[in-house]
């Protein structure tokens, strides 16, 4: 029996039109725009300001952008994935509401929740389905609406997050040597403390308290997640490479999660990865959670070539961390230009 790899087919994406840059910013709080730069990368965040827009909304965008560029007849696919912090309501789940929209008649959707490493996990579970056999097409959408559970009064954090949405189709298929290859996932349970909404679920429900005390927004300890996050996706990069026998010579790409641009330059360094085969955009977007690494692909789309050997990497709230190994399975080039 011929063995099932899984791979990306094609790669779609949306960010709002609304741009929030650091000089409106320095109007709302105490910042400037050489503090955030210098501080995170970040010049310009995308935010979701339509009154009713929620993260369906983006998710849906990104779906059908890939859906469109792919060719793929809707009918055929067989599940939804959408990997969100933030979704529309506690329930229904944001990815049905995004079939729904769709118009998908044959899949099912569920949503999963693991903060900025959803898409990374998200594409493993999808990968699996595939590899079972029991699936053929998936489309996998981070997506994430930072705008809604952050305070823009917070200097520290509200400089940090933007919105969007990133999606790819996963497919079967029998050829050898491209795909997911692997992946090195962890979760240690740590993070409680230094990143979290301390209101609004079971443990502490709404409340006319915790709205007053403003309880309902990201709080984040930084220098204790900085220096998680880059021990963690250094020591996973390490660890994805040495499993599958890469150098650093023979990584193409290295895909992070889009957090803050000095903790990207310090993996790298510790990784031992050169900074020009890092995807960076974070200049752009901000960190869009769950969103940051289909985005980066898909800004990044023409740059991968068949055969590419790439190391997606994330941390998050959690901790939840890891990174997988991907050989690219297209020319993006020729994609981009056929769009």
């Amino acid at each position: 029996m011929e063995k099932i790899n899984a791979i990306i087919t094609g790669v779609g994406g949306y960010v709002p039109d609304y741009i929030l840059t650091n000089e409106e910013l320095a109007r709302m709080v105490d910042t400037s725009d050489e503090w955030i730069t210098t501080r995170v990368g970040i010049k310009e965040r995308r935010i979701l300001t339509e009154e009713g827009l929620g993260t369906s909304y983006m998710a849906r965008k990104a779906a059908k952008q890939v859906i469109q560029k792919t060719g793929v007849d809707p009918d055929s696919i067989d599940a939804l994935i959408v990997t969100t912090t933030t979704p529309d309501y506690k329930f229904p789940s944001t990815a049905s509401i995004v079939i729904g929209k769709l118009g998908l008649k044959n899949a099912f959707a569920f949503d999963l929740e693991a903060a900025c490493c959803g898409f990374l996990y998200s594409l493993d579970i999808a990968a699996s389905m595939i590899q079972s056999g029991r699936y053929k097409k998936i489309i996998v959408v981070g997506a994430d609406k930072m705008s809604s559970l952050i305070d823009y009064t917070d200097r520290q954090t509200c400089v940090l997050f933007g919105d969007g949405a990133g999606a790819v189709l996963v497919e079967a298929t029998t050829e050898e040597n491209v795909g997911v290859q692997n992946s090195f996932l962890r979760t240690d349970g740590k993070g409680l403390p230094f990143l979290h909404m301390k209101a609004g679920g079971s443990v502490c429900p709404p409340s006319h308290f915790t709205v007053d005390h403003r309880l309902h927004y990201l709080y984040q300890e930084g220098r204790t997640v900085f220096r998680y996050a880059v021990t963690s996706m250094s020591k996973d990069i390490l660890e994805i490479m040495q499993m599958n026998g890469l150098s650093d010579q023979d990584v193409n790409w290295v895909v992070p999660h889009e957090a803050n641009l000095r903790i990207i330059e310090a993996v790298a360094k510790h990784a031992g990865i050169s900074l020009d085969k890092v995807m960076i955009n974070i200049e752009r977007y901000g960190n869009t959670s769950a969103a940051t690494i289909p985005l980066a692909v898909w800004d990044n789309e023409e740059r991968f070539r068949k055969g590419d050997n790439v190391i997606f990497t994330a941390f998050g709230a959690g901790f939840v961390h890891g990174a997988s190994y991907y050989k690219w399975a297209y020319d993006g080039a020729s994609a981009v230009a056929n769009k």
